[in-house]
C-alpha cells in the first residue's frame, strides 16, 4: 500500500470521527485507530518505514500559532526541522543503535534525521535542506507534537 493511500485513510479516520479502520489488500493489512486503549501493552517497533517530508508551510504551526508563540524565541539562529506529526521521537533505528545524526554532523537534504512512531508505523523524518546539525531539540523516546522543533540546522 503506497503512502498516498495511507494518508487518505488517515484523513478519512480523522474527518469521520470513527475510532478505528481496518483495510486488507491482498496480503497487506492496515489498521488505523484514533487512540490507544488504557492498559494496552507497549508495542514493539515494527520494521515498516514510511518517509515523511518535514517541510511545513509558512506560518503553519500548532493551532496557527506564530513561531514566537510556539516558544521559538529561545531557539538559537538556524533552520528548525519540525515534527510533521504527533508520535514518539527516536534518534536511532533501534534501541542501543547509533543515532542517525549527531550534533556537529553535516547533513544533506533528504538524509534521515530521526524516526517518529505514529499509529504503530515508523516514519523516517528527513532533512528538508543541507546544513550542519546544531542541536537535537527532542529527547529520545519522548512524545512529540505536530510542529514541535526536533533539530536545529545551521
Amino acid at each position: 500500500m503506497d503512502l498516498r493511500k495511507l494518508k487518505t485513510l488517515i484523513d478519512l479516520v480523522q474527518q469521520s470521527g470513527i475510532a478505528e479502520l481496518e483495510i486488507t489488500e491482498g496480503e497487506e493489512k492496515v489498521r488505523i485507530s484514533r487512540g490507544v486503549p488504557a492498559g494496552a501493552p507497549p508495542s514493539t517497533p515494527p520494521t515498516q518505514f514510511i518517509t515523511v517530508p518535514t517541510a511545513t508551510p509558512a506560518g503553519a504551526g500548532p493551532a496557527g500559532a506564530s513561531p514566537a508563540a510556539a516558544g521559538d524565541a529561545a531557539l538559537p539562529e538556524g533552520h528548525v526541522v519540525r515534527s510533521p506529526m504527533v508520535g514518539t521521537f527516536y534518534r536511532s533505528p533501534a534501541p542501543g543503535a547509533k543515532p542517525f545524526v549527531e550534533v556537529g554532523q553535516a547533513v544533506k537534504a533528504g538524509e534521515t534525521l530521526c524516526i517518529i512512531e505514529a499509529m504503530k508505523l515508523l516514519n523516517e523524518i528527513e532533512a528538508d535542506r543541507d546544513g550542519v546539525v546544531k542541536a537535537a531539540l527532542a529527547e529520545n523516546g519522548q512524545p512529540v507534537e505536530y510542529g514541535e522543533p526536533l533539530f536545529l540546522l545551521g
